[in-house]
């Protein structure tokens, strides 16, 4: 590996505590404090991303420094290792400081094409940022993150992604349903990159802390470093950057529709800055088709970041972004304009992307209505949402709607819904008429659209319980059916999720720590 490359820019360019004190405890006027990691003594690789490895400049696990480097045994003399502070909105309730409680960043590495990531444990130890928590992962939620994260980049969705993926060799308490019954869980720690950590909440910690001049420097040094379509020296750089910033956040929320995804959590501090999808916690797939699913049982029963209402809150989220660049913006009317814009953005965009869905090469006037129809009709009959477009693409004119879509219900269809259904398929196919590209093209617009494997709350539930008693079979399987997820690689995964997993503590309902 190529440790020596690993760089610290965010070292030399903003103030921070080199104290190296892991004491749990509010950091004013710096962005970050320098932490060691745990250096665990019996760890063991399960997953190690080769590919990601070499496209990011870092290469192969060569030798033994290698492995502990990536174990959070041990660090390499060149580094000095570092955990971020930032603030954040959590359930719409301004919580101050927070930081990463249980990530520690190593630094960054270049690529031959001069593409720069970040490297960051999770699960490594405590930091400043903790929070009373020891700053330690179970193997359970790294192995969510590590195999989600690597999900939605495959499925073509801006992401975090996974490097590594290793027991720590420790036992780790948690109270996975904060109900009082704490428990030992086997201890992870996984090492994850993305092109830059930078969330909402960086941002909203300076402001609030009246550090303007660092609040510009770090605005300054996000649009040198990750907007190139800014110019630096414009005087409208920092209005272009929210402008910027909304869109990409406008373009996430969509694709995250278009796959059925649901974050759970969609705090400020939760919010990359590049429109990443990021911090993997209490998530999930949609299923059965509901706006108001949350897998969240911390959320319940009010349901603030429920699958229907994600644009809403990220466009709430902006505007607290916007409060907090208002010192270097310092005007209204453009900002109002910007956060007013996300909703036409996300409209377009969205109706677009549903038109493909469907298989319709354009969007036309009334096909609002066919997709609103379509909403009514997947919650009526409780259709899984991932499924019922899988199907559509095996629709024929002579084909039998009960046959073809009855067991992708949750419930059994009786005939008023098949009525139901009928109606909608009949307006449907009149509706496909009015392409302008042939059935073939129409069919292969959908199938790049529409995926055929998604990574189901079931299936990570199955996975995490082989892998605690050592079987690694099933991982394997997914790790080969993530890759490639438009096509049918595994056609066990394709069915709904089993009814002996409703309600199933893991699987239907989670937690923040999970």
């Amino acid at each position: 590996m190529n440790l020596d490359k690993i760089t610290q820019q965010y070292l030399d360019k903003f103030p921070g505590d080199f104290s190296g004190n892991p004491m749990q405890r509010q950091t004013p006027k710096v962005l970050f404090s320098t932490t060691d990691i745990v250096e665990f003594q019996n760890t063991q690789l399960l997953v190690f991303n080769e590919r990601l490895s070499e496209e990011i400049g870092l290469g192969k696990v060569e030798n033994e420094e290698d492995l502990k480097f990536m174990n959070a045994e041990r660090i390499p003399k060149n580094l000095k290792t570092y955990a971020t502070a930032y603030a954040g909105h959590q359930f719409g309730n301004w919580a101050g400081q927070l930081g990463d409680g249980r990530a520690i960043f190593a630094g960054e590495i270049e690529n031959s094409k001069g593409k720069k990531t970040e490297l960051q444990w999770k699960g490594a130890g405590a930091t400043p940022y903790s929070r009373h928590a020891d700053g330690r992962a179970v193997l359970r939620s790294s192995v969510r993150e590590y195999l989600m994260s690597e999900a939605m980049h495959h499925l073509g969705i801006p992401t975090t992604r996974g490097l590594s993926l290793s027991l720590s060799g420790e036992k780790v308490v948690r109270d996975m349903m904060y109900d009082g019954n704490p428990q030992y869980e086997n201890g992870a720690v996984m090492m994850r990159t993305a092109e830059s950590f930078l969330r909402f909440g960086h941002f909203e910690l300076l402001s609030a802390q009246n550090e303007i001049e660092t609040l510009q420097k770090l605005t300054d040094f996000t649009i040198e470093n990750y907007f190139p379509e800014i110019d630096s020296k414009s005087p409208e750089k920092y209005s272009e950057f929210f402008q910027n910033v909304s869109e990409r956040t406008a373009n996430l929320i969509v694709e995250w529709y278009r796959v059925g995804f649901v974050h759970g959590v969609m705090n400020t501090d939760n919010m990359s800055i590049l429109g990443l999808t990021i911090d993997y916690g209490p998530f999930s797939f949609v299923d059965e088709y509901s706006l108001n699913f949350t897998p969240n049982t911390t959320d319940l029963p009010g349901r603030r970041y429920a699958f229907g209402n994600q644009a809403k809150i990220a466009q709430w989220n902006l505007w607290q972004l916007a409060n907090a660049l208002f010192p270097l913006i310092k005007d209204e009317k453009k900002l109002e304009k910007t956060l007013n814009d996300f909703n036409e953005i996300f409209w377009k965009k969205h109706d677009e992307v549903m038109a493909k869905k469907f298989g319709f090469n354009e969007v036309l006037e009334g096909d609002d209505q066919l997709f609103t129809d379509a909403q009514k009709l997947l919650e009526d009959l409780k259709l899984d949402y991932t499924l019922f477009f899988n199907r559509l693409e095996k629709l024929v004119t002579t084909s039998d709607l009960k046959e073809l879509f009855g067991d992708i219900s949750y419930s059994i269809l009786n005939e008023e819904q098949l009525s139901m259904l009928e109606v909608f398929i009949k307006n449907y196919q009149i509706r496909l008429e009015k392409n302008t590209i042939s059935k073939a093209e129409s069919l292969e617009l959908m199938s790049k659209t529409n995926p055929k494997f998604i990574l189901r709350n079931y299936i990570l539930f199955e996975c995490i319980e082989e892998l605690k008693v050592g079987k690694k079979d099933l991982l394997n399987k997914i790790l080969v059916a993530l890759e490639n997820p438009y096509q049918e690689t595994y056609p066990e995964f394709s069915q709904k999720r089993p009814s002996k997993y409703d309600g199933q503590t893991g699987c239907s309902t989670l937690s923040c720590s999970s």
